[in-house]
């Protein structure tokens, strides 16, 4: 199939040879913008080009991730990797393939239908013809038209198979994280974050130089204090020591009630209106009403962020900066450090480099810049910067909170006659160059701060941030969604896995649960009753049949069953989800089903991997995780403050795709989540007879519902 329109990628990097290179020893490099974050992406990448080249996979290596080598392709986020990226891969690999084919067949005088490719080597009815990628010069600098179709489904054989992933050998008997790197000369700086927003360090250089201690360097600008040492462990307790001592004023200190989801209602907002104006319906013969939740989320990397930076002058005519890091977006964190250490970009290359855990926006750009500052003042010494766990849960941006009132009036049966939805939440979005900021922890900092742009939420056309999925995917009447963006906010947020979408899908399945209850319906039935999606039904009735779900099961026994359903985004792939819970002293979700449709799935068990991890963060976020203010900081910065899912409480998950393969593929990296906490509360629900509308859906929450 060939699409309407190109992948933005491919229309950003038209060239072939910015995405694929031949070289001399028989293999292809295939160059993409996308880096790895454990989601086995370049194993997806490779199988893309290998089917569409006609190559082995194991003929494929990978420059990924280093602005002097790789296509810009923004960020690796949005679960457009495969469904984007790799569909910008297929077409390119198939327009050289295409050229090979055409080139071949010119130099053999044969018709291109006589000729086959594998290995990359050409052959004329079945005879070799010592011609392939590395012998003809093809053209692969003319931009590729979009017009050569890549293979059918039926033509696949690397396609569609689980290929074994290429990140995971070195993860298990190598050292390829960023955290692992060691050059020559290198130092550690331990650098000192505001405890607050907008503090300012209240206490002298001779205070600041004593609590260094021997052997430690001090590098200041402003508000922006690092601890420099041969000796990571000499700049680790220094640091400590600068968090006992030292003292800070002004800014806005945390308070309590700034963790409090439900409080975001009082605060100022700024207000849009999407969807149709809703009136209350006179035909309707019952109303409801309901508000439900999530907290401020910590991304609770098993890892903290972690840089290395060297700056070497001479090198270009104002000397280069090299940053390694575990970026999801090298080329505007690229820019956004040359902005602030005062470099033309190409001045600058960022390389990735694997980092231990990634679910959004983390400390990863902050820890790079960290690294940038130390090292534009050390030239020639290569500069190592890792966060402390405390940084790594207080000083990486939150996915935001938020608060979802939905109203409906529906007939006797149910179906709604009228909806509204209202939605409060501060941004979702605030990485490096988004709205034309900086958007670094330290640039605000420095003596010259760099401030923050206008608060502003993720596009709608890039998918959305708090609105993401406040559109309910079912046949209902014309649906009006207000967006109440609470701008003044003081936590710290921007995109966590999902973005709005767990809050908005969490209430709207609650809410089609609530409406079927009071309707006596099945939560199944009554779906299906507003679904006229052919995808979205298939997977709704899957995952029942997966798990034998039986109508109009009886509740208010202890342990119960809870369906929903969302489609990401409301144009990537489809999930339904069932979850099964038993509610004692705590609830523990015991089994998980679920169905996805996401076409083309390229790598069934990477893909699963996918679904399952997203399963489980999910339950950790719905019934476990919050992030906590007090005494003007962050109260939930270490593990013991902020419990996740133990390995004792994963659930069993089973994960089924039922896409057709010619369907093209859909991005499935954030589908499960919203899905899964929304059929948690709808089986804590089932179990117990009571609704808890708030997460997480803590044993405190679950025993207040009860009375």
């Amino acid at each position: 199939m060939i699409p309407n329109a190109l992948p933005q990628g491919l229309v950003d990097n038209p060239r072939p040879d910015q995405w694929v290179a031949f070289t001399p020893d028989r293999r292809v490099t295939l160059k993409s913008g996308k880096v790895e974050l454990g989601q086995g992406i370049l194993t997806a990448l490779r199988q893309i080009a290998a089917e569409e080249l006609d190559v082995e996979p194991t003929q494929v290596g990978l420059v990924s991730g280093d602005t002097a080598l790789s296509p810009d392709e923004g960020y690796t986020a949005g679960s457009l990797s495969v469904e984007v990226s790799g569909a910008a891969v297929r077409l390119v690999c198939a327009e050289i393939r295409g050229r090979l084919v055409d080139a071949a067949a010119e130099r053999l005088g044969a018709e291109p239908g006589r000729l086959r490719i594998a290995a990359g080597e050409v052959a004329a009815d079945g005879e070799a013809t010592g011609l392939g990628y590395w012998s003809l010069a093809l053209d692969l600098a003319s931009p590729v038209p979009g017009t050569r179709a890549p293979k059918r489904v039926e033509e696949h054989r690397v396609v569609g198979r689980s290929l074994q992933r290429l990140d995971l050998p070195e993860k298990v008997f190598g050292s390829p994280f960023v955290h692992d790197m060691r050059l020559p000369g290198l130092v550690h700086a331990a650098v000192l974050h505001r405890p607050w927003p907008g503090a300012r360090l209240a206490s002298p250089d001779a205070l600041i130089a004593r609590v260094a201690g021997a052997g430690v360097a001090v590098v200041r600008d402003g508000d922006f204090v690092a601890f420099v040492s041969d000796g990571e462990t000499a700049a680790a307790e220094a640091l400590a020591r600068a968090w006992e001592k030292l003292a800070w004023d002004g800014g806005t200190p945390l308070r309590p009630e700034h963790g409090e989801a439900g409080r975001l209602t009082e605060r100022p907002t700024r207000d849009r209106r999407l969807g149709a104006p809703s009136i209350a319906d006179p035909r309707a013969a019952f109303r409801l009403k309901a508000r439900y939740s999530r907290p401020f989320i910590a991304h609770g990397a098993i890892g903290p962020s972690c840089a290395v930076a060297l700056f070497e002058r001479g090198r270009l005519d104002d000397g280069r900066l090299d940053v390694w890091t575990h970026s999801q977006g090298v080329v505007p964190l690229r820019d956004a450090i040359a902005r602030v250490v005062g470099l033309a970009p190409d001045r600058v290359v960022i390389h990735h480099r694997q980092g231990a855990g990634c679910y959004g926006h983390n400390g990863a750009d902050d820890a790079a810049l960290d690294a940038a500052l130390v090292a534009m003042r050390r030239a020639g010494v290569p500069v190592r910067v890792l966060w402390r766990r405390e940084d790594e849960m207080s000083s990486s941006p939150f996915g935001a909170a938020g608060v979802v009132e939905i109203e409906a009036g529906c007939d006797p049966d149910g179906r709604p006659l009228d909806w509204s939805l209202d939605l409060w939440s501060p941004i979702h979005g605030s990485r490096p160059g988004m709205n034309g900021g900086v958007n670094l922890l330290s640039a605000t900092a420095l003596a010259e701060p760099w401030p923050g742009p206008e608060p502003c939420d993720v596009p709608d056309e890039r998918g959305g941030g708090a609105v993401r999925n406040a559109f309910a995917l079912y046949d209902l009447p014309p649906q009006d969604i207000t967006h109440h963006l609470v701008w003044d906010h003081p936590a710290r947020t921007s995109s966590m896995r999902g973005l709005g979408a767990l809050a908005n899908a969490f209430a709207i399945e609650s809410f089609i649960d609530e409406i079927a209850v009071r309707c006596g319906r099945d939560p199944l039935a009554y779906r299906l009753s507003l679904l006229s999606d052919g995808r979205a039904r298939h997977v709704l009735e899957r995952a029942a049949a997966l798990s034998g779900w039986a109508l109009n099961a009886q509740g208010g026994t202890g342990s119960g069953r809870g369906i929903a359903f969302s489609r990401y985004k409301n144009r990537a792939a489809y999930a339904a989800v069932v979850a099964e819970v038993d509610v004692d002293d705590e609830v523990r979700v015991r089994r998980v089903w679920a169905a996805v449709d996401a076409g083309l799935v390229v790598n069934p068990d990477g893909a699963a991997n996918q679904v399952e991890g997203g399963i489980i963060q999910a339950a950790s976020w719905a019934l476990k995780e919050q992030v906590l203010f007090d005494e003007g900081r962050v109260a939930t910065a270490t593990w013991d403050r902020y419990p996740i899912l133990r390995f004792s409480e994963v659930p069993e998950v089973h994960v089924d795709f039922v896409g057709a393969a010619e369907h093209p593929s859909l991005g499935i990296g954030e589908v499960a989540l919203g899905p899964t906490a929304a059929a948690i509360g709808n089986a804590i629900a089932h179990a117990l007879g009571v609704r808890v509308r708030d997460l997480p859906l803590t044993r405190d929450r679950v025993i207040a519902a009860m009375s």
